[in-house]
C-alpha cells in the first residue's frame, strides 16, 4: 500500500496495481475490501490518506478482474441523517462493472431494524454476502473504425426498447445471444430497425440495480430497471455469460454504429436504489448518506419527488461531479451518442425550486464533451411545479406530453381542442418557440414504456394491471384510450379494421409531423400488454415482443418503413423552423378557410392543411386531410395556394408560371383506410373534387398534374 492519488475516484488499474479513491466528508475511516473470485474471502486494506475529502490509496498486486467494495466507518446518529456503519459492505458508486445481485434474506443490508427510523439502534450484521462486488476492469477493446454518428436532430427517428423484451423471443437471433446486448447487435434486429427509419435506439436502463424493498417482498424484480445501483457499470442481465457486460455493450454500440444507428440512454441520476429512510444500505447511504441525498427533518428523513423514496442532491458539487463523470464515461469510454433523464425536472432542482439555469445545466453546458451529445429530457417529477415542458435550455430536446394527449384526444375522441392539436401538427410552438429553438425540440411521442401500447390504447378504456402485484394502484388511470365498444381483444373483422385504422392515424402522426419521432418498441408489430400499462415487473410475455408475426402486423411493419422513406424524401415533413402565417393553409371540409371561432368549437372534427414547399424541395406541396368524426366526412379538396412554388416571395412572373405548374389538383401518398403508404399510382384527383373520408382517417396528398387520362377518384 502506497499514498496514491485522490483522482480519478473508483478503482483505476495502473501497472504495478490498482488506485482506490472514495469521496466522503464526514467517515472518520475507509477500508478497501478484497474479495476472491467466489466472493467470500474477505481482505480488508485501510485507506490511510486523505485529501481534502478523498480517501484514497494504492495497492500493489491488485489488477484486472479483482472483486472488491469499501467499508466506511463514521458516526451514527439517523436523526441527524449521518449513518455510518463499517459492517455494511458497500458499492463503489464508480465501479466499472459488478459481479451478484442484492439479497434481501436476513435483511443484513439494512443498517438498522428494518421499519424503523430517527434514534434507532444500529444492526451490526455483516452484509458483504448478499452485496455485488465490484470488478476492477482493464480490459481492452477495439474500436478501429467507431466514430460518432452526428445525425442531425430533425433526421433523427428513435426507438426506445428494452435489451431483453426486445429480442428475447426473436426466432432468427442465435438462441445465446436473445435477450442479450448482442441480441440488439444481432443482423435481424438491424434489418429490422433500418426497415422503420430508425436513426437512434433509445434504451431503457442499462445501468446496474437493485430491486426496491416492497417489489422483493412480493418476490418480484424490477425488470425496467428504473432502481440504479452502479453508475458506471453495463447491467449484468444483458451479458451473454457473467463478467462480459462491458466487452458486449461496447460491440453492441460498434455494430450499431456500423448501421449507421446511434445509441442513446435512459438514465436515471435524480434518485437511487436505496429508497427513503427505511430502506437498504447499499452505497450512497453508507458513504455520505448526508452529502448524496436531499433530506428534511434536520436529516432523518429524505426527501422524495421522484416517488421512489429519495432524492439525489445534485446541487452537492460531489453528487454533481459523480453525474458527469458516469456521462462522460458512457460518452469516451462506452461510445454512446446521447441520453434521456428519467424525472429530470428533479436534476434542475436547487432547494425545491426548479431552475432552468440551474447547476446541472449549467455544467452540461460548458462540458466539451456532454454539451455535443444528444441530450433528451423528460420534464416533469413528482416535486411542486413539476410539469416543466418548454422550460428547458436551448440544447435540450423534450418528451413532448401535450403531443401525445392532443393526438389521443383528438384520435380517441376524448374533449378536445383544435388549437391544441394545430400547434401538435406544426412542432408545438407555444411551447418551444424561441430565438435558440426549433420545431425538433420536440420528441413526438404517442406511447412510451409506461403506459399503454399502440395496441392496447385503442383496445382498452382502463388499465389491468393485476399481475404487478399492487392491486392495480399502480399505473396511470388518464389514459385517454377507447376500446371501439369492447374491452380488450375481439373477432369482430369491423372493430379490428376500425382500430387497425386508428392505429396507422398514431403512427402516420408521428412520422409525418414536424420534431422527432420516438416509437416505442413493439407499436410497430402491433404488441399487446392485454391492457397493463405499468408492467416494470413483469420479466415474462407480458414484456416480450412476439415476433410470430401474422398479416397484420407485417402490414404494419411495412407501413411504418413507408412512413419513414416518405419522411426522409420530404423535407417539410421534417423542417426545422417553425411555420409562419403564409407557410401554411387551414380549411374545413368544404375547402373554405377555417375560422376563429372553428378552432375551439368541440364539433369542429374534420380539416385539411395545405402547407408551403420549403427551399430544399420547392415542388412539393403537401396536405393534411384528418377526420376526427365518428362519421365519413367528404372533403373538397383544395387549390394550391398561388405562391407555392417559391417561398421566397417570386416576382409576378415567376407567380404565373409557378401557377402554371401546379395547375391540376392531388395525388395519395397515404390513406389510412388501407394497410400501405406511397402508393403514388392512384388517380389523378382534381383540385374541388370531392374525397370521402372514413370516420377516423387520415390522407397525405401530393400536388400533381394530370397524368393521362385518369381522373375523378372519390
Amino acid at each position: 500500500m502506497s499514498a496514491g492519488s485522490p483522482f480519478p475516484e473508483g478503482a483505476t488499474p495502473l501497472p504495478g496495481g490498482t488506485n482506490f479513491a472514495l469521496y466522503s466528508e464526514s467517515a472518520t475511516a475507509v477500508s478497501v475490501c478484497l474479495f476472491d473470485e467466489g466472493g467470500t474471502q474477505e481482505r480488508r486494506v485501510a485507506l490511510e490518506h486523505r485529501t481534502g475529502h478523498v480517501w484514497h490509496g494504492f495497492i500493489e498486486g491488485v489488477g484486472h478482474g479483482q472483486r472488491y467494495g469499501f467499508r466506511v466507518d463514521g458516526p451514527w446518529e439517523p436523526s441527524r441523517g449521518q449513518r455510518f456503519n463499517a459492517n455494511k459492505l458497500l458499492v463503489d458508486p464508480y465501479a466499472r462493472a459488478l459481479e451478484g445481485k442484492v439479497s434481501y434474506r436476513g435483511g443484513a443490508i439494512y443498517d438498522h431494524a428494518p421499519g424503523q427510523v430517527g434514534a434507532v439502534p444500529r444492526d451490526d450484521t455483516d452484509s458483504a454476502p448478499f452485496v455485488p462486488k465490484g470488478i476492477v476492469m482493464n480490459e481492452p477493446f477495439d474500436w478501429a473504425g467507431d466514430a460518432p454518428l452526428r445525425t442531425p436532430w430533425r433526421d433523427t427517428v428513435i426507438y426506445e426498447a428494452h435489451v431483453k423484451s426486445l429480442t428475447f423471443r426473436h426466432p432468427d437471433i442465435e438462441p445465446a445471444h436473445r435477450g442479450t446486448y448482442l441480441g440488439v447487435a444481432s443482423e435481424p434486429m438491424i434489418a429490422h430497425l433500418r426497415g422503420l427509419g430508425v436513426t437512434a435506439i433509445e434504451l431503457m436502463p442499462v445501468h446496474e440495480v437493485a430491486d426496491e424493498p416492497s417489489v422483493a417482498r412480493r418476490g418480484q424484480k424490477n425488470y425496467w430497471g428504473y432502481s440504479t445501483l452502479g453508475y458506471f457499470a453495463p447491467d449484468q442481465r444483458f451479458a451473454t455469460r457473467p463478467g462480459e457486460q462491458v466487452r458486449e455493450f461496447k460491440a453492441m454500440v460498434k455494430a450499431l454504429h456500423a448501421a449507421g444507428i446511434e445509441v442513446i440512454l435512459d438514465v436515471v441520476y435524480n434518485h437511487s436504489c436505496e429508497g427513503d429512510e427505511t430502506g437498504p444500505t447499499l452505497f450512497l447511504r453508507g458513504i455520505d448518506n448526508r452529502v448524496y441525498y436531499k433530506l428534511r427533518e434536520h436529516g432523518a428523513r429524505t426527501v422524495d419527488y421522484t416517488g421512489c423514496g429519495n432524492t439525489l442532491q445534485v446541487e452537492h458539487p460531489q453528487v454533481l461531479k459523480l453525474i458527469c463523470d458516469s456521462l462522460r464515461y458512457w460518452v469516451q469510454e462506452m461510445h454512446v451518442d446521447g441520453f434521456r433523464f428519467d424525472l429530470t425536472t428533479t436534476l434542475g432542482r436547487e432547494g425545491a425550486d426548479f431552475r432552468r439555469h440551474a447547476a446541472f445545466f449549467r455544467t452540461i453546458f460548458q462540458d466539451p464533451v456532454l454539451s455535443r451529445v444528444k441530450l433528451i429530457a423528460e420534464p416533469w417529477d413528482l416535486g411542486p411545479d413539476s410539469m416543466q415542458l418548454g422550460h428547458f435550455p436551448g440544447r435540450w430536446r423534450e418528451w413532448n406530453a401535450r403531443f401525445r394527449d392532443g393526438m389521443r384526444r383528438f384520435w380517441n375522441g376524448h374533449e378536445k381542442s383544435l388549437s391544441d392539436l394545430g400547434y401538435r401538427l406544426t412542432g408545438s410552438s407555444d411551447l418551444f418557440h424561441t430565438p435558440a429553438r426549433t420545431p425538433s425540440t420536440s420528441i413526438n411521442f404517442i406511447t412510451a414504456h409506461d403506459g399503454f401500447t399502440l395496441r392496447d390504447l385503442v383496445s382498452y378504456t382502463r388499465k389491468h394491471n393485476d399481475a404487478n402485484g399492487e392491486n392495480s394502484r399502480d399505473g396511470s388511470n388518464d389514459n385517454l384510450s377507447m376500446n371501439f365498444g369492447v374491452e380488450g381483444e375481439t373477432d369482430d373483422a369491423m372493430l379490428i379494421a376500425a382500430r387497425g385504422r386508428q392505429i396507422r392515424n398514431f403512427l402516420a402522426m408521428l412520422y409525418l409531423t414536424p420534431g422527432v419521432p420516438m416509437i416505442t418498441s413493439g407499436d410497430e408489430i402491433r404488441k399487446t400488454q392485454k391492457g397493463n400499462n405499468n408492467p416494470y415487473v413483469l420479466d415474462d410475455d407480458t414484456s416480450y415482443l412476439n415476433w410470430a408475426l401474422d398479416d397484420e402486423a407485417r402490414a404494419l411493419r411495412d407501413y411504418c418503413g413507408a412512413l419513414a422513406r416518405l419522411r426522409k424524401r420530404f423535407p417539410a415533413l421534417r423542417r426545422d423552423t417553425f411555420f409562419d402565417g403564409g407557410d401554411i393553409v387551414w380549411l374545413d371540409a368544404d375547402g373554405h378557410p377555417m375560422q376563429l371561432e372553428d378552432w375551439g368549437s368541440p364539433e369542429f372534427m374534420a380539416l385539411s392543411a395545405v402547407m408551403k414547399p420549403v427551399r430544399e424541395d420547392p415542388e412539393a406541396v403537401l396536405c393534411f386531410v384528418l377526420n376526427g368524426d365518428k362519421a365519413e366526412v367528404a372533403f373538397r379538396l383544395p387549390s394550391f395556394p398561388r405562391e407555392a412554388q417559391d417561398p421566397g416571395g417570386p416576382s409576378d412572373k415567376k407567380k404565373s408560371e409557378s401557377s402554371g405548374k401546379l395547375e391540376g389538383g392531388w395525388r395519395v401518398l397515404v390513406d389510412t383506410r388501407r394497410r400501405d403508404a406511397c402508393a403514388e399510382n392512384d388517380a389523378f384527383l382534381q383540385a374541388g373534387a370531392t374525397y370521402t373520408m372514413p370516420p377516423r382517417s387520415f390522407a397525405l396528398l401530393i400536388g400533381s398534374k394530370p397524368l393521362g387520362p385518369r381522373s375523378g377518384m372519390r
